[in-house]
């Protein structure tokens, strides 16, 4: 088993060092967030870091990194105060990695692959159509890392809208059955298999 130090951390290629420390955390999730200027200016970007918050009231998160540069997916949910996020599936993975490239504000990532916007009554933030599962965010709060200047954005949620397919009786959204991606690292795509449900566990 290879054996790696901070020392040897610190001492890596850049590009190595990288690709380590961000797939030594595991599977992440795969996201596309949607956002549209005060100017009607739509963006759509991939993130790997939206987690869970809470159920009650329900809150998620994601990862921004520092905004030293024009960050439009940060600037354009500060402006507006809404987002949304939605799940990348097999079929759409190549597009949803694309939009990692680094477009000026004025081109909409929307424009430069196969995704499409959909917007779903009055929430102003676009959806990516023919995602399996959509959230409407609102902003809430914003928390700055100190240790490398990243923020925590927190939203509430505000709407979902899931494939009927895959939202199960006791309310578990069967991901493998949409075939939702995850990302390894930074560029690695997965689909998972489900293995298996357990019910709440008590001391025996």
């Amino acid at each position: 088993m290879a054996t790696i130090t901070r020392n040897d951390i610190d001492a890596m290629e850049k590009l190595y060092r990288i690709n380590l420390i961000n797939s030594c955390s595991g599977y992440k999730s795969a996201n596309l967030i949607g956002t549209q200027s005060k100017e009607g200016l739509t963006n759509v970007a991939v993130f790997s870091s939206v987690t869970h918050l809470g159920s009650n009231p329900p809150l998620l998160g994601f990862i921004t990194r520092p905004a030293v540069v024009p960050r439009d997916t940060y600037e354009n949910i500060r402006e507006t105060g809404m987002y949304t996020i939605n799940h990348i599936h097999h079929k759409i993975v190549q597009d949803a990695h694309h939009t990692s490239a680094k477009y000026p504000k004025e081109v909409s990532e929307f424009d430069q692959t196969n995704l499409h916007t959909e917007y779903h009554g009055d929430f102003e933030a676009p959806f990516v159509k023919d995602c399996h599962v959509q959230i409407g965010m609102r902003y809430l709060n914003e928390y700055k890392i100190e240790e490398n200047d990243t923020i925590l954005v927190v939203g509430k949620i505000e709407h979902i809208y899931i494939n009927d397919a895959i939202l199960e009786k006791d309310g578990f959204i069967n991901l493998a059955k949409a075939e939702t991606a995850t990302i390894n690292g930074l560029d690695a795509y997965a689909i998972p298999k489900q293995h298996a449900r357990y019910p709440y566990q008590r001391p025996k």
